[in-house]
């Protein structure tokens, strides 16, 4: 309790501290951009930057419920408004918001699969396709009088995806509240994060990056499983490398073990994959 009592305090003392900048004006923002561009003016991506900080909390506080600390979401997310910054382009003629909240986005998403479940969650790319995908597919209605199981099969047969892995998503991304209604900008005009968050053909440079970064999780976790002793990585494997995933009395089983004891190795397995894989994986986000 007090560890979160601290993440508050600190979290509205930043809060407070990014409020004392006002907004920009498109021509302050676009004079500041041209600096960058034109000359790499650091200091004005600096301003960029800070002036734009409030958004990035904004759509940190939507992941909340993921159980990573908001503190860590702004973090990641001001990762994504500094890239953002780097490649903005301002003869394009929109606002920055627009564009860097893709990149807040990806970056916040990215560390919430890597720390929310390193193992389960994101190893393959049915997995990461379905954290995408779920949430557009559920919010479309279904046939009157469709069940949950029907339910389930049809979404599971639209994103070509095994049903009990969406029902395993289901799981992991309820309670997620992330409001596509909040303003980009707070002088009024109307457009929202909904309007500009997903475009139907993809930023090829974000794609780019997601593909690089993906790269380097799976080759992570590939050198992180290798350490762990043989019986945790005999587990990891039966749990959650093959086709289809054991339970905890099947691998027990398996491996001549009470059911209680292969979720014990297995929750120890994967707090060791987490402590050798987040500080590589974070260095390799900076380097």
């Amino acid at each position: 309790m007090a560890q979160h009592d601290g993440n508050r305090t600190s979290v509205s003392a930043y809060m407070n501290d990014i409020h004392r900048s006002d907004l920009l004006t498109r021509e302050e923002e676009n004079a500041l951009a041209r600096r960058w561009v034109e000359t790499r003016d650091e200091a004005a991506a600096e301003e960029l930057v800070q002036r734009n900080l409030r958004f990035v909390v904004k759509v940190a506080m939507g992941y909340r419920k993921y159980g990573v600390p908001l503190p860590d979401l702004i973090q990641e997310g001001n990762l994504g408004l500094i890239r953002a910054v780097e490649k903005f382009d301002p003869s394009r003629g929109t606002r920055l918001i627009s564009y860097a909240v893709w990149w807040i986005k990806a970056y916040i998403q990215s560390h919430v699969i890597q720390t929310w479940s390193l193992v389960r969650i994101g190893t393959t790319q049915a997995q990461r396709r379905l954290f995408y995908k779920l949430p557009k597919a559920l919010a479309v209605g279904g046939p009157d009088g469709e069940g949950s199981e029907s339910r389930i099969a049809r979404i599971a047969e639209e994103l070509d995806a095994r049903p009990k892995d969406v029902v395993l998503m289901m799981g992991a991304l309820r309670g997620r509240d992330l409001s596509l209604d909040v303003p980009l900008d707070e002088e009024g005009g109307g457009t929202t994060f909904g309007d500009r968050v997903e475009c139907s053909k993809a930023d090829p440079e974000a794609a780019a990056a997601e593909f690089e970064d993906e790269a380097v999780r799976k080759q992570l976790l590939t050198q992180a499983i290798s350490r762990l002793p043989e019986r945790e990585r005999e587990i990891i494997r039966l749990r959650h490398q093959g086709p289809d995933s054991m339970t905890l009395r099947e691998v027990g089983r398996e491996l001549g073990l009470s059911r209680e004891r292969v979720r014990q190795l297995e929750a120890q397995a994967i707090r060791k994959l987490k402590n050798i894989m987040v500080p590589k994986y974070e260095r390799s986000r900076v380097a």
